[in-house]
Formats: C-alpha cells, sequence, structure tokens
C-alpha cells in the first residue's frame, strides 16, 4: 500500500471543504459562509455511527434551503471526491452516509485502520506529527514557585500541568523551551529579611525554618502594620545591593533550590531554565526606557505607571517608594525571551487568580510594541483548594506536597503487599513499584481533571489508586508486557497480522477502531492545553484492551496469535508512549 494519511481527520476536513467548495460553485451559494477551521468533525459515542461525524451540513445550509436535500448532495460530491483519493491508496472510506437532519457519519475499511495502527506500532505516525511543528518555537513559563517555601499542593498544578504541554509540543515537533520562572525577588524578601535579623538563636535554618519565619511575620504584621513598611524598607536595601540583605537573600535561595530539586526529582519534572524574577534586575531600565520613549509612563501619586486603554487600573511599574514591582519584571521576562529565543508563542501555566495581572501585562507588552498578544497566552488553570477557601503559606494553611506523595507511595505499598502478582517480587522491586504508582496516582489524578475546574482537596479522591487512575493505565500496560514477554519475538508483517479473509470479533474491531485516533488526541490535547483529553483517551484504551484480554485467547489461539499480538504490542506502544507524554511513570512488572 502507498503512503498511509497519518491523521485522517485532517484529510477529511480537506475533503469536505474542497466539496462544500464544489457546491457552492455548482449552485451559486455563498462559499464563505464559514471559514474551513470551523469544520467540526467528531468521533461518534456510538459506532454504529462509524468512525467520524460532522454536522457541516447544518451549518452550511441553515441560512439556505433543507439541511437534508442539500446534505444529500454534499455526499455524493464526497463520494466522488473520496473515489478519486482511493485510486491513490491513501484515504480508503468503507462508506460515508447522510442522517437525517443533517449529520455525515464516516466509516473507515478495516484495511485502512491497520495501516493507521501499523504506522502507530512503527513509531511513523509519531514522526508525522513531528512534522506539524518543525520551524516553531515555543517558550513556556510552569511550576514557578516562590523561594523561602515549602512546595506545597497547590503548586502541583502548575507543575504538573505545565511539564504536560510541554511534553505535547515537543511530541508535535515543536522547539519547546520550559523556564521555571522562580519568585525570587519582591517585598516578601523584605519581610524575611527583617525576620531572620531577629532570631536570637542563631542556627542553620532549613526550608521549614523560613517558611516559619514567614508565616510569623505575617501574624505579628496584622497586629503591628509598621513591619509591612520595615519588611518594605529591607527589600528597598535588598534591590540597593546592601551586603547584608544580599547574603541572607543568597542563603534562602540556596535553601529552597535544593528543596525545589529534591521535588522535582521526584516528579519526574525538568527545565531547560530557572530564570528566576531577581535575572531580570538589571533588565529593567530598559523597559521603563521604552515606555518613556512611546510617551506613556506617566507619574501618579509618587508611582510610575501605564494606563491601559479601556481598563480601570493602570499597570504600575514602580511603587511610591521606588521599589519595582512583579508587573515590571514581568515585561522585562518578556523583552528577554523574545530577543533570546524568538519563540512564536510564550504560554504562562499559571493559577486562575492571576487573571488581571496576565491582562494588564499582555496589553501592556503589546503597547510598548513587544509583540502581538496572539503570541502570548495564559493557561489558566484551577486552584486546588480546601473545602472553605484557597490555600494561604501566609496564614499556615497548607498541604505540603511530599506528604502527600508520601501517603500516596504508603497506599501503592499496602496494594502490592495483597496483589497475587507481587509475590515473585524482591523487596527492593516492590518498593521501586511503589513509589512509581503512588507518584503516578498523584499526578494522574490532577491530569486527568479539565484544568480550567478548581479541585476541593479530598485526600481520598487524591490518592486513589482504583478505577480512573494512574494504577489501573500502569497495571493494563504491565499486562501487556508480560503477555509479549511469554510470546517471544513475533513478526507483525501485514501478510500474517491481518491475513485477508480475518473476520473481526467486536473486541478486536473495537481495538482498532481506537488506534488511529492516538496521534489525533496528542494534536486535539496540545491545541486546547489539555492533557486531560490524552489521559481519558489512554483509560478509555486500557478499559477495550482489558475486556478483549477477558473475552479472547491471545497466546494460545492458533489461527490469529499473531494478529492478537499485534493488538496487544500496539496497545502497550500507546499507553506507554501516553503515560511518558503525561510524566506518568512506565512500569514493566506489576
Amino acid at each position: 500500500m502507498a503512503q498511509v494519511v497519518i491523521l485522517p481527520k485532517l484529510l477529511l476536513r480537506d475533503l469536505l471543504w474542497q466539496a462544500w467548495s464544489n457546491l457552492a460553485k455548482k449552485y451559486q451559494l455563498k462559499k464563505n459562509l464559514f471559514k474551513k477551521e470551523q469544520i467540526k468533525i467528531e468521533y461518534p459515542a456510538n459506532p454504529k455511527f462509524g468512525d467520524y461525524a460532522t454536522n457541516i451540513s447544518i451549518i452550511a445550509f441553515k441560512k439556505l434551503e433543507s439541511p437534508v436535500d442539500l446534505g444529500k448532495l454534499l455526499v455524493k460530491e464526497l463520494r466522488s471526491l473520496s473515489s478519486l483519493v482511493k485510486k491513490e491508496n491513501l484515504i480508503p472510506w468503507a462508506k460515508i452516509e447522510f442522517v437525517s437532519p443533517g449529520f455525515i457519519n464516516f466509516y473507515l475499511s478495516s484495511d485502512y485502520l491497520f495501516q493507521l495502527a501499523k504506522a502507530v506500532f512503527e513509531s511513523k505516525a509519531l514522526s508525522e506529527l513531528k512534522k506539524i511543528g518543525r520551524g516553531k518555537t515555543m517558550v513556556i513559563d510552569y511550576s514557578s514557585p516562590n523561594i523561602a517555601r515549602s512546595f506545597g499542593v497547590g503548586h502541583l498544578r502548575s507543575t504538573n500541568i505545565g511539564q504536560a504541554i510541554y511534553n505535547l509540543y515537543q511530541a508535535l515537533g515543536w522547539r519547546v523551551i520550559g523556564d521555571n520562572h522562580l519568585g525570587d525577588w519582591g517585598t516578601q524578601f523584605g519581610a524575611l529579611i527583617y525576620q531572620i535579623l531577629r532570631q536570637k538563636n542563631k542556627k542553620e535554618l532549613t526550608i521549614a525554618d523560613l517558611e516559619r519565619l514567614y508565616v510569623e511575620f505575617h501574624q505579628e504584621a496584622e497586629k503591628n502594620p509598621l513591619l509591612i513598611k520595615k519588611a518594605r524598607l529591607w527589600f528597598k536595601k535588598l534591590e540597593s545591593s546592601e551586603t547584608k540583605a544580599r547574603n541572607i537573600w543568597r542563603l534562602c535561595l540556596e535553601i529552597s533550590k535544593k528543596e525545589f530539586q529534591r521535588i522535582y526529582q521526584l516528579l519526574g519534572v525538568k527545565f531547560d531554565y530557572e530564570l528566576g524574577e531577581s535575572f531580570y534586575q538589571d533588565k529593567m531600565a530598559e523597559v521603563l526606557s521604552d515606555a518613556k520613549k512611546k510617551g506613556i509612563l506617566v507619574k501618579s501619586r509618587g508611582a510610575l505607571v501605564i494606563r491601559i486603554p479601556g481598563a480601570k487600573t493602570p499597570g504600575m511599574l514602580v511603587k511610591s517608594d521606588g521599589a519595582t514591582t512583579y508587573l515590571l519584571r514581568d515585561l522585562a521576562t518578556i523583552k528577554y525571551r523574545l530577543a533570546t529565543w524568538k519563540p512564536d508563542l510564550i504560554v504562562y501555566e499559571v493559577g486562575a487568580d492571576q487573571k488581571l495581572h496576565f491582562k494588564q501585562l499582555f496589553a501592556l507588552a503589546e503597547m510598548l510594541g513587544y509583540c502581538p498578544r496572539e503570541k502570548l497566552v495564559y493557561l489558566a488553570h484551577g486552584l486546588i483548594r480546601w473545602k472553605g477557601g484557597k490555600f494561604s503559606t501566609r496564614k499556615g494553611q497548607t498541604i505540603h506536597l511530599e506528604e502527600v506523595i508520601q501517603e500516596a507511595i504508603k497506599k501503592a505499598s499496602k496494594i502490592i503487599a495483597k496483589s497475587e502478582t507481587s509475590k515473585n517480587l524482591t523487596e527492593k522491586e516492590k518498593q521501586l513499584i511503589a513509589q512509581k504508582v503512588g507518584i503516578g496516582g498523584v499526578k494522574f489524578n490532577d491530569l486527568k481533571q479539565e484544568p480550567e475546574k478548581g479541585v476541593v482537596f479530598d485526600w481520598n479522591k487524591i490518592l486513589s489508586l482504583e478505577g480512573y487512575s494512574a494504577c489501573y493505565l500502569q497495571y493494563t500496560l504491565a499486562r501487556c508486557f508480560s503477555i509479549l514477554d511469554k510470546a517471544g519475538k513475533t513478526d507483525f508483517d501485514q501478510e500474517k497480522a491481518l491475513p485477508k479473509k480475518l473476520i473481526l470479533s467486536s473486541e478486536e474491531e473495537t481495538l482498532l477502531r481506537t488506534f488511529y485516533r492516538f496521534p489525533e488526541i496528542i494534536q486535539l490535547a496540545a491545541k486546547e492545553f489539555s492533557p486531560h483529553f490524552l489521559a481519558g483517551y489512554l483509560f478509555g484504551l486500557a478499559q477495550k484492551f482489558n475486556w478483549f484480554y477477558q473475552k479472547r485467547r491471545i497466546l494460545n489461539e492458533k489461527n490469529k496469535r499473531n494478529w492478537r499480538l499485534f493488538l496487544t504490542a500496539t496497545t502497550a506502544k500507546i499507553l506507554a508512549c501516553g503515560l511518558e507524554i503525561l510524566g506518568v511513570p512506565v512500569l514493566k512488572k506489576m
């Protein structure tokens, strides 16, 4: 067979657009009623309605004539176009049908589905995906914890979702630059320096000490507001490079980075750069200079601000006491990233409570002529909250992420100890598996949520290792590996794996009609910046494979052995690749 089209949905959209263009010309219709990108092609929930479905005829003809009559004409045109494509052996549709009042269903042939599955198994599909983003660069800003605080469970979402989006865009061939924009500058350091200097018992500080001192400062400041002024004074000294302030700041930085790195290592998260806010201290003057040249920097009550058209609140760059703001540092960051990496996109994976800040930031970046707003993307994830409200380090109301991870590992250990399959494992293997299952569980339970939705912290839910969980996927993958190990080396040649007269069981066909979606799901998850699409797809695939495993023999089936091993191997390939993209550990034994 000639080259296989890896993403049939894209080709289908081209065919639909061509068919509509032909009809518009033939019947003198308005071709520009909608754009090609607006054509929605979906996977029907019920497989009896095909592999793809679209309601384009309703969209196209709702203002013209009957969508039924014109929909039938569209199907006729599509069949004509499809037959031309068939001659090139590119897109063999088994059937295209019209369903009233205006739906068009498409059914892929078994042979073509096998070709797509084979492309996934041989990694050709992933190679084709990498062509999509070739030559494009994305900078993604994620995690970004504040120095001198323990890594709380609230930091999980930005870190976790950000890394998954990084991986998704890499899978599409983008050059991705991950930057951990550490919160290592600002008035909070004035508070910390002041509090550290007040300590009577001098000792080697830990991350727990720094967090405690930060909480204590704010508890005292509620009773004595004058402490806030003292904190601002110490931050001013830090900005002026006063030796004592600088030394304490460096110590806090060193303690914090060491702690963060330990957590990142547990989570399997890596960054290309860790350029904190302090990195831009000597680059802020350029932004102020740019604003002056544009004539948009004005003084207001002693502060330097830029008024944003249509916004009630101006963007403050320098406070009345001369201290710089987070907004000014972020503008300097954008300018640096554009000049250094020349990205097509700069993406910020940050909590939904920063909406106003990013609205101001993007507006000012455009006003300063740094880049059009379309280049800047704010991904506002929902926050992890208590039932009574958001976490607050200042009030000492937070849960450390490591505490959650350790609880998950303990829970995984208990499950593994009861498992029949663990009898042949050494204690060291059991510990390693428990760690990977526990960490995978915490990460997956976050990633399976829609990013923009908030999450109420619940110990039982966040530690769930049953049902829709990483543990279920890891166990299914380990089952696939076990079957393949027992089978030994197998030749998955098309002629052997899919004989021409092979009759597929419903379980086999269901798997085959799931494989082809994998590359498209990666593309969808990246486009929508939503890893939960991939998480949901992998769970569905695992369910279908386990149904197949329960109903059909694999190793002891003479006529279909090689074919069913192919289904098993392709399932394993997809699950392993998908879990790696999500950052969930892959296990060969469980």
